[in-house]
């Protein structure tokens, strides 16, 4: 309902029912960014105004964020599928966003606040109805801000922690907190307090940092669709899996270590039937079914979803997952290139890398097993580090090189960051495919990366550049007076910039 009395109109251009229909009316349609900085500037003018009756108030921020609604989806559309969004383009989508839900929540809290301090008031009055809706909205703002930062792996501190739980704990003191709401208006369902606490939670524990940004969306929408199965309590209950202290600044962790001390504020939560169901949907899936309840916020292919349904049940299963090879602290340098060209280049011979070597960057290794390292990154500039990045690496000292990909990013702040690299092969061998039928002429090549160890009898896995495997394409190569017939088997994985086929593998002399 648009704005229709003040008894005392503050003093603030919203304040007049007039002007404040305008502002809403006069958003640009066709320019979501503009629409967006615009709602913020309002929101960023509302911080200081202190006469509006609590409840009005309330009605302006509501019906100032649901304006913004299908602008905030577009950008943040924009954010995750555009292709080649260029670093301060992405840069200024994100702060937008990450910002945008910052302030909104902080004027809930405000609306909140105000009501709790002066109850008898005739606005806070008036506001009671609508409080349950002020607080999930809040929650819901700091969950997506809590997304925000997973996507672009940073840390999430303390504040944030804290300004997820406490409102958590308020609500449930003034005994709303498991109200259900519709949050928009455009959105189908209902939703509380308590279960936009808990999928921050259960996000959280579901380690994002192993997922690119788009699978990061994704993993939020299935949480959202499994939440229903989860167990969330006031006690620890035997199946109980992760514990929280929602008054602390501190993430939930698992029971693996308890805590220090009873608290009326821990809150326990297991997945409870979730797996199931999650088995339920990955076995559809698998056949290429997405059933049509399931609200992904858009269309996407069974194999985008899949990856994403069997990283949740690695991570919701009663035993977390273990490490496949025990980790061992050191502290030693290694020169990296990334990217598919350069790795080709310094898997091709000698002489061929000897002038990539030269622009090598240097990290520091802090942990190693047999199954990769662990980094810490220094020099963050530019935007090639990511999850699915091809390295190739070089042990200070060592003249074998190793190619690997990284699988977990987390930046401790913009100028540094941790990754956790796979080793894909330390014997590998740049070749030159191509096709069966073409023989081995000079025309028609595709080069690959053979990873040579680590293949399942009569098999060969090929690193190759984006879109190039065809399952309908027998491949060949030679390679030290013998060659190689490469029968398609399937296309194992897609990364950035390459992608990995398994091949059914014939050599002749």
């Amino acid at each position: 309902m648009i704005l229709n009395l003040f008894s005392s109109r503050p003093d603030h251009p919203l304040g007049d029912a007039k002007e404040f229909k305008r502002v809403l009316a006069e958003l640009p349609l066709d320019n979501s960014f503009k629409a967006v900085d615009e709602l913020y500037g309002w929101f960023e003018s509302l911080q200081s105004a202190d006469d509006f009756r609590v409840d009005h108030f309330f009605d302006v921020v509501r019906q100032l964020d649901e304006a913004a609604q299908p602008h905030i989806r577009r950008l943040s559309r924009d954010y995750l599928y555009s292709p080649r969004l260029s670093k301060s383009e992405e840069r200024r989508l994100w702060s937008m966003c990450y910002n945008y839900w910052g302030e909104v929540s902080s004027l809930y809290a405000r609306c909140i606040e105000r009501a709790r301090l002066n109850p008898k008031d005739k606005g806070s009055e008036a506001l009671k109805p609508s409080l349950p809706l002020a607080a999930t909205r809040l929650m819901a703002a700091r969950a997506t801000q809590l997304k925000w930062v997973e996507y672009r792996y940073g840390p999430i501190g303390e504040d944030l922690w804290r300004g997820l739980g406490q409102p958590y704990l308020a609500a449930e003191a003034a005994g709303y907190s498991q109200k259900s709401v519709q949050l928009y208006p455009s959105q189908t369902g209902l939703t509380s307090v308590t279960e936009q606490y808990l999928q921050s939670l259960v996000f959280y524990s579901s380690s994002m940092d192993s997922l690119m940004p788009l699978e990061i969306e994704l993993a939020d929408r299935l949480i959202a669709h499994f939440q229903p199965g989860f167990v969330f309590s006031d006690n620890c209950l035997p199946e109980s899996v992760y514990w929280v202290d929602a008054a602390g600044g501190s993430p939930p962790a698992r029971l693996a270590r308890k805590p220090d001390q009873r608290l009326s504020s821990l809150r326990f939560f297991s997945p409870g039937s979730a797996p199931q169901a999650l088995n339920e949907l990955m076995r559809s899936v698998e056949r290429g079914q997405l059933p049509a309840e399931l609200n992904l916020g858009g269309e996407y292919l069974a194999k985008a979803v899949l990856p994403v349904l069997r990283h949740l049940a690695l991570y919701w299963a009663p035993e977390p997952p273990q490490r496949e090879h025990r980790r061992h602290a050191v502290k030693t340098r290694i020169a990296v290139l990334q990217g598919f060209d350069d790795s080709f280049t310094v898997f091709a011979g000698d002489v061929a890398r000897l002038g990539k070597e030269r622009t090598a960057k240097s990290w520091v290794v802090e942990n190693v097993s047999l199954g990769g390292f662990g980094a810490g990154v220094d020099d963050l500039c530019g935007d090639w580090l990511k999850i699915g990045t091809l390295l190739s690496m070089q042990p200070e000292g060592g003249e074998n090189w190793v190619l690997g990909v990284v699988r977990r990013y987390n930046k401790d702040s913009d100028a540094h960051a941790r990754v956790g690299i796979q080793a894909l092969s330390r014997q590998a061998q740049s070749v030159e495919l191509r096709p069966r039928t073409s023989g081995f002429s000079a025309t028609g090549a595709i080069p690959g990366i053979w990873l040579r160890e680590g293949n399942a009898p009569g098999e060969a896995r090929v690193v190759l550049p984006s879109s190039s495997f065809d399952l309908r394409e027998n491949m060949e190569f030679a390679h030290d007076g013998r060659r190689y017939l490469l029968t398609p088997v399937e296309l194992e994985e897609v990364g950035s910039h390459f992608e990995i086929g398994r091949y059914r593998e014939h050599i002749s002399e």
